[in-house]
């Protein structure tokens, strides 16, 4: 394990191992970088680089609680410090959120593409908007992040996979509802309430690189329609499902994930070696 110290005094774990394109994964709200352990093998022929996030897992929280932008500013650092060029942003759930910011930002100039897992522009939902949740299901959220923190995180772990959990995935969804668990009530409520707050559409059309839209055909939060709109609004973008999954495609379909982001990543790399042939 890394660290890296922000602008403003926080203390960023994250893991960085192998060599090749570099590989900048985000993970979700109440995980950690742990969560892409079933991608460790990618790092054989790539640069994989894992953040826990401000507030979760080994990363600290000074001051203020944690928001979507404060989080994206702590991934912009730490690009900008590792000096990475030609990376692929992985953004799974909440990490989709942050990348986004990324990639509008001044550090959006060092990645060459971009793997969305899950997720959608906007998660309340309200007006013409209907692709997240309802107003009456984020709040149910919010109260019970703050009154049963433990028991909503046992919940979560479970919820993040395809139902009724698989018996290949029950020793993982055990898991990952206790590494939920770990985590600070206050500051999960924080992050979740601003990513509530959040509406990305106005920076899907600014991002001019090639996207995958990876989503879980058994996702319990999100459907093929998230997925299309997501393709529709940005500008190079094609949607993969993975049809056995459920919100968390990297760990319920890994080797499949896993292949598709190793084939997405030579295909970036391919495109960037190939000269350009000057006309005149």
């Amino acid at each position: 394990m890394r660290h890296f110290t922000t602008s403003d005094g926080a203390c960023i774990a994250y893991r960085d191992e192998g060599g090749g394109t570099p590989l900048v994964l985000l993970h979700g709200l109440l995980a950690h970088g742990g969560f892409f352990r079933a991608q460790a093998p990618l790092s054989a022929d790539h640069r994989l680089i894992t953040i826990d996030l401000r507030g979760h897992g080994e990363s600290q929280i000074p001051g203020a609680a944690p928001s979507v932008e404060r989080l994206a500013a702590d991934v912009t650092e730490l690009v900008e410090a590792l000096d990475l060029d030609g990376a692929i942003g992985v953004g799974w759930s909440l990490g989709a959120t942050v990348l986004w910011h990324v990639l509008a930002g001044p550090a959006g100039k060092r990645f060459a593409g971009a793997v969305i897992v899950d997720m959608t522009a906007r998660v309340l939902n309200g007006g013409d908007w209907a692709l997240g949740l309802s107003p009456e299901a984020c709040a149910a959220r919010s109260a019970a992040i703050r009154a049963d923190f433990e028991g909503f995180a046992l919940n979560a772990g479970q919820a993040i996979f395809a139902q009724p959990v698989a018996e290949r995935m029950r020793e993982t969804a055990d898991w990952a509802g206790a590494e939920f668990a770990r985590n600070d009530a206050e500051a999960m409520a924080a992050v979740w309430e601003s990513l509530v707050a959040q509406d990305a559409r106005s920076l899907l059309g600014r991002l001019a690189l090639p996207i995958l839209v990876v989503h879980g055909g058994q996702s319990q939060l999100y459907g093929d329609d998230t997925a299309a709109h997501l393709v529709a609004a940005l500008g190079d973008a094609r949607a993969v499902r993975f049809d056995r999954a459920g919100h968390a495609p990297h760990l319920e379909e890994p080797e499949a994930f896993n292949r598709l982001l190793s084939d997405f990543a030579a295909r970036l790399s391919r495109a960037r070696t190939v000269p350009t042939t000057n006309p005149n």
